[in-house]
């Protein structure tokens, strides 16, 4: 396999486990819970960045927000060790599960950033085009990395692993 993809992928997991644990899951705990600090930087964030998603979710964000801590969040160290160990076709059927479900919800997320009328929301949202073009770079990476991924785990020729059968 390439191993450069496989150090690109390990890195984008190992990354994840952070921003994922201090940052993304903040919308779902209760007010007061996370550490000042943390909630300092995520408002930080989302004024910056004029994205209101992440400091009023609407309730299908928040579905993705509890996609992420549930069933993406304990992969990523699985999928971190498969890549840094390299070689592990084992890590395929998984990989691509995770990265239909992330490049399915992140379609709907640009979506929303493109077409949605913020103008309504309590937080600033982006309003202009370059506004929006700001936000959609932050998130783009989370549907190209798992674009490449599932590309790489069906088209690569180590990952398509074909069981030989036995002759009787």
């Amino acid at each position: 396999a390439p191993r450069w993809r496989e150090r690109l992928f390990a890195l984008y997991f190992l990354s994840h486990i952070p921003i994922t644990a201090l940052i993304d899951l903040q919308p779902l705990l209760p007010a007061g819970i996370a550490p000042r600090a943390l909630t300092d930087l995520l408002q930080q964030y989302a004024t910056s960045f004029r994205d209101p998603m992440m400091l009023q979710p609407p309730e299908w964000f928040k579905a993705f927000i509890y996609c992420e801590a549930f069933l993406q969040l304990p992969f990523f160290p699985v999928a971190a060790y498969a890549f840094l160990k390299g070689g592990c076709r084992w890590i395929r059927t998984p990989a691509i599960i995770y990265s239909t479900h992330v490049a399915t919800t992140l379609f709907a997320i640009l979506a929303h950033i493109l077409f949605h009328d913020f103008s309504k929301s309590e937080h600033a949202g982006p309003q202009s085009l370059r506004e929006r073009l700001v936000l959609l770079s932050i998130y783009l990476p989370y549907l190209l990395i798992p674009l490449l991924l599932l590309f790489t785990m069906l088209c690569n020729p180590h990952y398509k692993h074909v069981e030989k059968r036995k002759r009787k």
